[in-house]
């Protein structure tokens, strides 16, 4: 977005407009109110105003139901011990054990993973079927339990309810996040579903989840370095593929990424 230099003492002497709720939701729809934040990084108070947490906790809920629904949940009881393991051993670490996690793996040979702000978590069989130990399980299970500590999903939807982005999604919360509004939901909050639209978090997320997603590898007795072989593998994967998997398609260079850990791991003295 280009930079505009605007007169301080122009803004300070404008006139202040004061809008109910309705007027803005209103204003926002016919196009009359145009938000200064479009495109850009946007305080959560605006936001928070159009998207409350209670909205984006019954939207996670139905985004849930409907992913059941539309996928196939494997009937490999291995794969779904397997998550978790890995789940139920990570999340008292995060200091996030007042949500109802559960884990479930779909039966699909996308390489992906996804996590819903109310602690809905799914493996797809694709990506758990390479990998080779319960430390590369832990890499992405950390990274999406991040998501949740660090409240990506709702910033992200707030941003794009205060910039007028997707007011079908800020309808839908308004709505009490009816089922059929669910996909809209799933994209906006980075679930990355399917059956979704799909919107990435931005990088400085996907860095911050990334790092924090080690730092409970390492409280859970998990091994960091770990981190590092398993982008490895994707990065290697993706190689020749008219398509990256889909946990590389929305997210931040692998080079760069794996830099980041590196450096993470280092400066905290991980083994």
């Amino acid at each position: 977005m280009d930079k505009l230099t605007i007169d301080q003492e122009i803004i300070d002497k404008a006139p202040r407009i004061s809008m109910g709720r309705r007027e803005i939701l209103l204003g926002l729809a016919a196009g009359t109110v145009i938000p200064l934040t479009a495109g850009c990084e946007t305080s959560d108070g605006f936001g928070q105003m159009l998207v409350s947490d209670q909205q984006i906790q019954q939207a996670s809920s139905a985004a849930w139901a409907e992913a059941l629904q539309r996928e196939t949940v494997s009937r490999d009881p291995a794969l779904r011990r397997r998550v978790e393991r890995v789940g139920n051993r990570m999340v008292p670490v995060s200091g996030l054990s007042q949500y109802n996690w559960e884990f479930v793996v779909f039966d699909s040979d996308v390489e992906n993973a996804w996590v819903l702000p109310n602690g809905k978590v799914a493996f797809y069989r694709g990506i758990l079927d390479n990998m080779r130990n319960d430390d590369e399980v832990a890499v992405v299970m950390g990274h999406e339990i991040a998501h949740v500590r660090r409240n990506h999903a709702a910033q992200r939807a707030r941003q794009q309810a205060a910039a007028g982005v997707g007011l079908a999604i800020v309808s839908a919360g308004l709505g009490a996040a009816e089922v059929q509004n669910a996909d809209r939901w799933a994209g906006i909050m980075g679930a990355g579903l399917t059956f979704g639209v799909l919107l990435p978090y931005s990088r400085q997320h996907e860095y911050e989840a990334d790092q924090l997603g080690v730092d409970y590898m390492h409280g859970s007795g998990y091994r960091p370095s770990q981190s590092i072989t398993f982008w490895e593998g994707m990065s290697a994967r993706s190689q020749g593929r008219s398509r990256p998997p889909a946990l590389l398609s929305t997210h931040p260079n692998d080079q760069q990424r794996m830099a980041a850990l590196r450096q993470h791991i280092q400066a905290r003295g991980y083994a």
